[in-house]
């Protein structure tokens, strides 16, 4: 945290955000309940079966971004084409998807997860509504080897379009889906999560022989119009959370904050929040109340104002890394 935030490791913030973890996880070991009992309990938790929807959805529209059409039956799309060794190409596809993956972690942090999810959707629309058109109106499937130009542009668009889920879907809706829950639940909302992109990856890879051998390159304008589906998903139900803390997301969904402008949201103090939001928020989140029992935690003993001094600082830093909270708090404190 220090090296995040660019300061001591006694410094003020530090140990703030370092009591808030403690009351958290303090509170949550008080909890003992049985396992059904939590599993229905997550269900019944404010706001959760939606976001429970929402990390299940995602994962199932990554799936159908199509990427597992090229994993799984490259070489055999690509023989289709007349490519003499299609091996070749999907080492190339594999090897795309493996470097530009790295650049897909700069690019969430940089640009934000709604921007680069709806951006890598249109991205990869375009990218299969052009393999599929040229697949189907420009390939000659009987004899390959007359239309090598046609086979060469459903190459390209084939290593375009594993660009951008490399850089997007793949790595993003992993980073969503670990910050959608509160961390009571999180571990079992990931589970089901991630029984979701299995689900989906096995009906894809079961059924995409079939479809293939029926349809032949249209099957890409399923995987066009999913994509599409998928962008308009995260638009409008998918908040941003770049910069923000887990608490803060959290809030964002009690709170009801319309995903299109939650980067824009300022976080408010449990004072400005409706009684139904601030109950809500507390039964989510059960180390609210114990905060509240320990007047404020590390806000009381410091005062409200230097809590709420602190807090805005941290958000700055966190938000922009930029030093120019930190002089603030400096100034202040002398």
């Amino acid at each position: 945290m220090s090296r995040v935030y660019g300061v001591p490791t006694n410094h003020h913030s530090i140990q703030l955000e370092l009591e808030e973890m403690r009351l958290k996880l303090e509170a949550e070991s008080k909890i003992t309940n049985g396992p059904i009992q939590e599993w229905l309990g997550m269900w019944m938790a404010p706001k959760m079966a939606y976001r429970l929807a929402i990390g299940m959805g995602l994962q199932m529209f990554q799936q159908l971004t199509g990427a597992n059409y090229f994993f799984y039956y490259g070489t055999v799309v690509f023989a289709g084409t007349g490519i003499k060794n299609s091996f070749v190409t999907q080492m190339i596809l594999n090897g795309i998807n493996f470097g530009v993956t790295f650049y897909g972690l700069y690019i969430v942090e940089h640009y934000g997860r709604r921007k680069s999810l709806i951006a890598g959707s249109v991205w990869m629309f375009i990218c299969f509504l052009i393999f599929a058109s040229v697949g189907h109106f420009a390939l000659d499937r009987d004899n390959p080897e007359n239309t090598e130009s046609a086979a060469t542009a459903m190459i390209c668009f084939a290593c375009f379009f594993i660009f951008g889920f490399a850089t997007t879907w793949g790595p993003m809706i992993w980073t969503i889906c670990g910050e959608l829950y509160p961390s009571r639940y999180r571990a079992k909302a990931m589970a089901l999560s991630t029984a979701s992109n299995w689900l989906w990856n096995f009906l894809l890879a079961f059924f995409t022989p079939f479809i293939t051998g029926a349809i032949d390159f249209r099957y890409g304008y399923v995987f066009a119009g999913t994509n599409v589906l998928g962008g308009l998903i995260v638009y409008f139900f998918v908040i941003e959370g770049q910069g923000r803390t887990l608490e803060e997301i959290d809030t964002m969904y009690l709170m009801g904050v319309k995903p299109w402008e939650s980067a824009r949201w300022v976080v408010p103090s449990l004072d400005e929040m409706s009684g139904d939001v601030r109950q809500k928020l507390e039964a989510a989140n059960p180390e609210l109340a114990l905060q509240k029992e320990t007047n404020g935690g590390v806000h009381a003993e410091d005062g409200g104002a230097r809590g709420e001094e602190d807090e805005a600082i941290r958000r700055s830093v966190m938000r922009d890394g930029s030093e120019e909270g930190l002089r603030e708090k400096s100034e202040t404190d002398v």
